[in-house]
């Protein structure tokens, strides 16, 4: 008969002080769950604002590198000009240097 008063005590005194602090557990344990849902989402929110402006800058980049490339090929053009007109320049003067060199002799 001890035995079962013992018992007894023991599941009133779960009823009475573990019970309620497990119940309170849950309720606690709740509202982390809906805190982190939250943030979940505002960090959904944040990935997708930056992946936009990621895609943005690389489509920038991609353009600005097109325009960059056809401005090199557009003065690599304009230095073969300017490098022929040098030549034919130089073999001009060093015709007239012979010419003159003949002419004074």
């Amino acid at each position: 008969m001890r035995a079962v008063g013992v018992y007894d005590q023991i599941k009133k005194a779960f009823q009475d002080i573990i019970a309620p602090e497990l119940h309170a557990l849950r309720g606690d344990i709740r509202v982390l769950d809906q805190k982190i849902v939250g943030l979940d989402q505002k960090i959904d929110g944040v990935d997708a604002r930056l992946t936009v402006k990621i895609d943005g800058l690389r489509t920038e980049t991609v353009s600005l590198k097109g325009e960059l490339i056809a401005e090199i090929r557009r003065l690599d053009t304009k230095i073969d000009g300017v490098d022929r007109e040098l030549r034919t320049a130089i073999d001009i003067r060093e015709r007239l240097a012979a010419l003159e060199a003949r002419r004074a002799s």
